[in-house]
């Protein structure tokens, strides 16, 4: 099935309501069991899109590295903001999304007028003015330029990570489920870099000791839609 290119559409709908900037916001490494989780804000006008533009996860690693630099010469401004995997831990996973947001739209050069976000819960709230939008990241031509350069600049950062950690196959797998990442965690237990609460510490009798708790009460651990493929 051909891809359908992302459109301007939502974008315009709420410049049509009085926005005059609306930025597009895509998150990454909300599933990883290290690293942090990134959100990536991107305004991009009403321009035509790159050739080739869309969600992060339809495009093979060649294709989203080499449109990367291509888009962030293209948008009007664009900006990352990071949780790490301790306040992955302390705040939960929707407090550590709304973190890493709210760092990367306070990061752009301009103030928005509205946001839109993708997916169907509205993990940032107000004070900004925000549009869910299901598979936002392949209908909206903002939130598919966030998902790219947030995917690209996690993906890299993790790289780094893994010379420092070769066992785990960072580079490959992003700190994300994998065959190799699984045998590192039973072998040597979690790195400075993994999230503690998550769920697949269980799976670790060697090393569950160091599984981390909420402190604070109504926080609940990484529940399984926040972590993908966590049985061993």
């Amino acid at each position: 099935m051909p891809i359908v290119p992302p459109t301007h559409s939502v974008e315009r709908s709420l410049r049509r309501a009085g926005a005059k900037v609306v930025v597009g916001l895509d998150e990454v490494g909300r599933g990883a069991w290290a690293g942090p989780v990134t959100v990536g804000a991107a305004v991009t006008g009403l321009r035509k899109a790159p050739k080739g533009l869309t969600d992060s996860k339809l495009l093979t690693e060649l294709r989203r590295k080499a449109l990367a630099p291509v888009l962030a010469d293209w948008v009007t401004a664009y900006a990352l903001g990071h949780a790490s995997p301790q306040e992955c831990d302390e705040l939960g996973m929707t407090a550590a999304l709304r973190l890493a947001a709210v760092r990367a739209l306070e990061a752009l050069p301009v103030e928005p007028d509205a946001v839109i976000l993708d997916g169907k819960h509205d993990y940032l709230g107000g004070p900004w003015r925000v549009r869910t939008v299901i598979k936002g990241d392949q209908s909206c031509i903002c939130v598919s330029a966030a998902s790219v350069l947030a995917k690209v600049h996690r993906d890299g950062m993790m790289a780094e990570l893994g010379e420092a950690y070769p066992d785990y196959g960072f580079a490959e797998n992003a700190g994300y489920p994998s065959p190799v990442h699984r045998a590192a965690l039973e072998e040597y237990g979690p790195t400075e870099h993994h999230r503690l609460s998550w769920a697949y510490m269980d799976a670790l009798p060697k090393w569950r000791h160091l599984k981390r708790g909420r402190d604070v009460a109504g926080m609940v651990q990484g529940s399984a839609d926040e972590q993908l493929t966590l049985g061993f």
